[in-house]
């Protein structure tokens, strides 16, 4: 139940960025948001740590500001496997994930802590 509500809140958090963002498109409203919340989190799971420790040296010099790069490049990965939703750039994609961690935490604050 808690892993559905926090699709649903990562879902909210992408329609509200995608809204006021430009150079972000969503496609179809809320069901392409839920579909993005289901692919950005299987990339997370997936992706994102072989990424990590193929670029550790990298994330050690930069003091770990190179993991916003790779959090943009998992953007850019969604948005090349999923037609319904579209990045302009590198930087709106850095941009969108930097908004949506931030809005993500926010709603997940006010979840029900049990």
């Amino acid at each position: 139940m808690n892993l559905i509500l926090k699709l649903l809140l990562s879902a909210l958090a992408v329609v509200i960025i995608a809204k006021f963002l430009p150079g972000v498109q969503l496609a179809d409203g809320f069901t392409s948001a839920i579909i993005l919340a289901i692919l950005l989190a299987v990339l997370d799971a997936f992706v994102k740590p072989i990424l990590v420790i193929l670029t550790l040296p990298i994330t050690i010099i930069t003091l770990g500001l190179f993991l916003l790069v790779i959090n943009a490049v998992i953007i850019l990965l969604a948005a090349n496997f999923m037609s319904g939703f579209a990045v302009s750039g590198f930087w709106t994609a850095l941009l969108f994930s930097l908004l949506l961690s931030f809005l993500q935490s926010i709603l997940y604050s006010l979840m029900d802590k049990d």
